[in-house]
C-alpha cells in the first residue's frame, strides 16, 4: 500500500464529508433549528469533551459503555468525549440555567463520537440535533415535542414519516410488581416471542400477552389498550398516552402513528412516554426521544434527538448548483453583483485558452460573456 494511500485511511465508522454532501448536511441542519427556533427553542452549544465525571452523571450514565476517555494533560483529570448531546443539556438545565423560570425550551446541534457502530448505524461519529422541554410534566408538553420533531424532518423534504410511541416504564413495572425476572421477559418481548411470553403464566403473563397484541397502528392500539385491566399506576401512563395521541391528531392530521406499549429497548433513562422516528424505506432510525428527570435538581423533562446520517438517507437529494464562470479579466464589481443576487461566481485565477472548457474544468454551470449570464453548451 502506498504512503498516500494509508494517510487517506480513516477508523472505522469515520469519514471524511465532502462536496457536495457536507453543504448539503449543513443547509438541513441550519433549516432543522430554523424550525425549532420558531417554536420558541433557543440554541446552546456544549462543549465537545467534558470532565467524565459530569459527562456520565444522571442521564449521561447509560452512555458509559459508548464513551472515549482520555486524560486531560492540564487537570490531570479523566475527560469523555460526547457520545451524545442530552445529557449535555440536563447538566447545563440543572447548573447553569438552574435559575432560569420554567420550562426551559432548548436546542442544539452537534457532532458525537462513539465508541462503536451498530449494525443499522455502524457511524461512530455523526451529528446530532434535537431539542428539550424542561421542567414540565403533561401531556401537552409530551405532544409538543413529538410534534415539533415531525414537522421539522418534513420542512426538510423526508416523506412518509412515522412515529412509533412507546412507554418503557410498563415491562419493568409488571417485572417489579409480579417478581419477574426482567432479563428472561426483555428477551421474549424483544423477539415478540408470544409463547415465551403466554409460559410466564398467571396474571403477569396475561396481562403480558395483553400489552403484546396491542402494539400497532395508533387507533387500534388505543381500542386494544383500554380493554386492558391495568394496575393503577399504568392505568395513569395508559390516560396520558390517549392524551398525547388525541392531540397529535389534531395537530398533524396525516402523521402516521404507531403504539407498541412493551417496546424499551434504546430508552435506558426514559422514564415515561417515549418515541422513535422512522421514514418508510430508509435504514435506520430518524431520531428518537422521550421523558426523562434532570439530575439533582429533579426537574421533568422530554425531548428528541435527530441523526443528520439517516435524514440525509432520507431526504431528497440537493438540487444541482449553477456556478457562473467569470473569465479572466471580468471587472471586479461584477462578481460582487452576482454574488449578492445569489449566484455562486467562480473567478478565473489565469488566462485560460478556452474559457468555455476551464469553466467546465472548475464546476461550472455558466460563464459571464460581455456582461450576460450565458449557460455552458454541452
Amino acid at each position: 500500500m502506498s504512503d498516500r494511500s494509508e494517510r487517506s485511511l480513516l477508523p472505522n465508522g469515520l469519514r471524511d464529508g465532502l462536496a457536495p454532501e457536507a453543504a448539503h448536511e449543513s443547509a438541513v441542519l441550519e433549516r432543522l433549528m430554523r424550525h425549532f427556533h420558531s417554536y420558541g427553542y433557543d440554541r446552546i452549544d456544549p462543549p465537545l469533551v467534558e470532565f467524565e465525571e459530569n459527562l456520565l452523571d444522571g442521564v449521561g450514565t447509560v452512555m458509559g459503555p459508548h464513551t472515549f476517555r482520555l486524560m486531560d494533560p492540564v487537570s490531570q483529570r479523566m475527560m469523555g468525549v460526547r457520545a451524545d448531546i442530552t445529557p449535555q443539556v440536563a447538566r447545563i438545565a440543572a447548573t447553569r440555567l438552574r435559575k432560569q423560570p420554567r420550562p426551559l425550551r432548548l436546542a442544539y446541534a452537534g457532532s458525537v463520537l462513539r465508541v462503536r457502530g451498530t449494525q443499522l448505524r455502524p457511524e461512530r461519529q455523526f451529528r446530532q440535533a434535537g431539542c428539550e422541554l424542561i421542567g414540565v410534566d403533561s401531556p401537552v408538553a409530551d405532544a409538543e415535542v413529538i410534534e415539533l420533531a415531525a414537522v421539522a424532518l418534513r420542512d426538510v423534504g423526508i416523506a412518509r414519516l412515522s412515529v412509533d410511541i412507546c412507554l418503557p416504564t410498563l415491562v419493568p413495572t409488571i417485572c417489579d410488581m409480579f417478581g419477574l425476572d426482567r432479563v428472561q421477559v426483555f428477551a421474549a418481548l424483544d423477539q415478540k416471542d408470544a409463547s415465551a411470553v403466554a409460559a410466564l403464566g398467571g396474571e403477569a403473563g396475561a396481562l403480558l400477552m395483553a400489552l403484546l397484541r396491542a402494539s400497532g397502528p395508533a387507533k387500534t392500539a388505543l381500542e386494544k389498550l383500554a380493554k386492558i385491566d391495568l394496575p393503577e399506576a399504568l392505568a395513569i401512563e395508559r390516560t396520558r398516552l390517549e392524551a398525547v395521541v388525541e392531540r397529535l391528531q389534531r395537530a398533524v392530521p396525516d402523521l402516521a402513528l404507531t403504539v407498541d406499549p412493551v417496546e424499551h429497548k434504546g430508552f435506558e433513562y426514559q422514564q415515561g412516554l417515549s418515541f422513535t422516528l422512522f421514514a418508510r424505506g430508509v435504514r435506520g432510525e430518524l431520531g428518537r426521544g422521550g421523558r426523562y428527570s434532570l439530575a439533582g435538581k429533579g426537574d421533568p423533562a422530554t425531548g428528541f434527538t435527530v441523526y443528520l446520517d439517516t435524514i440525509l438517507r432520507a431526504a431528497p437529494p440537493p438540487a444541482p448548483e449553477r456556478k457562473v464562470f467569470l473569465p479572466a479579466g471580468t471587472p471586479n464589481g461584477e462578481g460582487a453583483r452576482l454574488r449578492m443576487e445569489g449566484w455562486v461566481a467562480v473567478s478565473a485565477l489565469s488566462e485560460a485558452g478556452d474559457d468555455d472548457a476551464e469553466a467546465r474544468r472548475v464546476g461550472c454551470t455558466d460563464i459571464l460573456r460581455d456582461g450576460r449570464i450565458e449557460p455552458l453548451k454541452k
